[in-house]
């Protein structure tokens, strides 16, 4: 790849529509895919995975803000359904009803001032409910301590549900209590039809279910890790064998190559100190770009082919690798940051972040760039 810009992460759009082919592969008969593009697709950036998805035939969204549901929608998604997944700001429910999001619902309240908005506007606003069965976090509690609530909202004039979900805190290790939740989830729509509430569409997997519980898919699956190949289990050694491929990779370049005598100490704080003659690049990449300062000292990037490691401390705007044994080294060289043997999976193990946040956490001044463009 020829380095055209300081830094810029690569998204990978053929490795993105294999990806969802696996997943189709795997899903259920009858489930959908519900792609997830919360936090700007989990750094990737709506404006690069959307046409792929679309383009796949993916019909269903499901973001975390209203502004990443709009941004989605000046991306070219008119029709789709885009889903909130998280609670929306009192102050900013009438902007549901212009981008034509689909609000989580989980206190009346809310619904009552949503339809209040719907009526106003002379339209009847989409809703999904939340009914939370262990996770703890938000939603309508399961069982009957829900029925007079979920009664209250179905009956308003202007809200239509489309739809109900549940969240799994434990699905990657725990099948007896994925199995109870799901068993409760059911249990309570089950109840809620019987007495006329209509809810149509039903979800509670997300990626870890996708590959280990087949009997939780329902009517669709949220895929979030696995549309970006990132591992939604700790240990990736049985997931890599399934086919996803990451995504995004990461790039700069050497801008300085240097020589640094044995005893010498190395940036801030001088954390690091030759022990014997040794060359260093410095690459234009730190922290303030989402590189982790964690990685400080253990972390390693790829130069020609081979690992460099990170030497001293991960500044804001640079930091210096270890080229000593890799030859011929000068300034211009590629520089992969993530990719490679230096995936997110192994890049989140050594700086003890989620391997979300590694993805995550790369600044927007890094450029996104898709393959080809």
């Amino acid at each position: 790849m020829a380095i055209e810009r300081r830094t810029s992460a690569v998204v990978h759009t053929e490795r993105l529509a294999a990806n969802i082919e696996n997943i189709r592969r795997r899903l259920a008969p009858g489930a959908e895919i519900i792609a997830v593009l919360k936090a700007d697709a989990y750094g990737h950036g709506i404006e690069n995975i959307y046409p792929t998805l679309r383009d796949a035939g993916v019909r269903r969204y499901a973001v975390a803000l209203w502004e990443e549901g709009a941004a989605l929608r000046r991306a070219g998604a008119e029709t789709e359904s885009i889903l909130l997944l998280g609670d929306t700001w009192d102050g900013s429910l009438g902007e549901l009803i212009q981008w034509r999001l689909t609000p989580t619902i989980f206190a009346v309240e809310t619904a009552e001032k949503l339809n209040a908005l719907a009526a106003a506007a002379g339209v009847v606003q989409p809703i999904q409910l939340k009914i939370d069965t262990g996770m703890h976090r938000i939603g309508f509690p399961a069982g009957p301590a829900c029925f007079e609530a979920v009664e209250r909202v179905a009956a308003m004039e202007h809200l239509s549900i489309e739809g109900a979900f549940t969240h799994y805190p434990c699905a990657d290790d725990d099948e007896a209590l994925t199995r109870a939740q799901l068993k409760s989830f059911l249990d309570t729509v089950s109840a809620l039809r019987a007495r006329g509430v209509a809810i149509p569409f039903l979800h509670s997997a997300g990626s870890p279910s996708l590959l280990l519980h087949p009997w939780a898919h329902l009517d669709g699956v949220r895929v979030g890790d696995l549309l970006y190949g990132l591992s939604p289990f700790d240990d990736e050694t049985e997931y890599r064998a399934m086919g996803f491929q990451e995504v995004m990779t990461w790039h700069t370049y050497a801008a300085l190559v240097k020589d640094v005598a044995a005893g010498e100490r190395v940036g801030y704080g001088g954390t690091y100190t030759a022990p014997r003659d040794i060359r260093l690049a410095t690459l234009p990449v730190g922290f303030a770009d989402g590189y982790s300062r964690r990685l400080s000292n253990i972390g390693s990037v790829i130069i020609r082919g081979q690992e460099a490691p990170i030497r001293g401390r991960v500044c804001m705007d640079q930091m210096m690798v270890d080229v000593t044994d890799i030859p011929g080294v000068r300034r211009g060289d590629e520089v992969t940051l993530l990719g490679g043997p230096m995936n997110a999976t192994r890049m989140a193990a050594l700086s003890g972040l989620s391997i979300d946040e590694v993805v995550c956490n790369i600044s927007r001044r890094v450029p996104r760039v898709r393959d080809g463009a």
